[in-house]
């Protein structure tokens, strides 16, 4: 990976092969320990711990340090996993199902989301342990990532395909919504027509801040779930 990926990203990937030999509970080094391991400011190594700590596979407790959290949590709202990673982190085996893999014209929408003519498509069936999770449709500028739709999608996560390739999904922006399984949803997720789904879009930007990925996944609702984290403002 070369030098200019974010040395927040590099710090969290190291963290993740360790906690992955660890027990839970078992504690992670201080900040003041990665920044001296790394060569990094205080902000940055806390950077890179509190995406683990919004991921669920760590805790803090103030004045102790940071800890392997004891089970896998579901995703938070305000952070965004690949799908694969996320899986894997429950303990589940994350495989897909290609539905359509194409470069075209893109659509009034993906125009003014991504600022590009033309667009690589990639639509997926997502599923856990053999079963349908999720239908995800995500384009992309076609001339940045076109070459890298030709790998196996089936089972490989795609972000990791493009952090390899120095585009890095850094940030984005989405919105959640509920809405019923069309005919089209209840084929590929093998559920009745009507039942509802969590609809999540969303656009993620790389780490130049420029548009990579306007992405549409639409989740069965049993078999997904969000944890929300909020402040409560009191009224005046």
């Amino acid at each position: 990976m070369s030098d200019f990926v974010p040395r927040y990203y590099k710090i969290e990937q190291a963290l993740r092969a360790r906690i992955d030999e660890l027990e839970p509970h078992e504690p992670l080094p201080s900040d003041a320990q990665l920044c001296a391991e790394f060569g990094v400011s205080r902000m940055t190594a806390r950077n890179a711990v509190q995406r683990l700590v919004q991921g669920g596979l760590v805790y803090r407790v103030p004045g102790r340090g940071t800890f392997v959290a004891e089970d896998p949590a579901p995703r938070t709202a305000s952070h965004v996993l690949s799908f694969t990673e996320e899986m894997r982190r429950r303990g589940r085996v994350p495989s897909s199902r290609i539905v359509e893999r194409e470069r075209r014209p893109a659509t009034a929408e993906e125009r003014r989301r991504l600022g590009v003519a033309e667009v690589a498509v990639v639509r997926r069936v997502r599923l856990a342990d053999g079963e349908p999770v999720a239908v995800e449709s995500a384009a992309f500028p076609a001339d940045r990532v076109a070459s890298l739709l030709v790998g196996e999608l089936e089972r490989d996560s795609l972000h990791a395909a493009l952090v390899a390739a120095e585009i890095v999904p850094t940030a984005g922006r989405g919105t959640l919504s509920a809405e019923p399984a069309g005919a089209e949803d209840a084929r590929l997720l093998e559920i009745k027509r009507g039942r509802p789904l969590l609809v999540e879009r969303r656009l993620i930007f790389d780490q130049h801040g420029e548009p990579l990925e306007w992405t549409e996944s639409r989740y069965v609702g049993e078999r997904y779930g969000l944890d929300v984290v909020f402040d409560v403002e009191s009224a005046p």
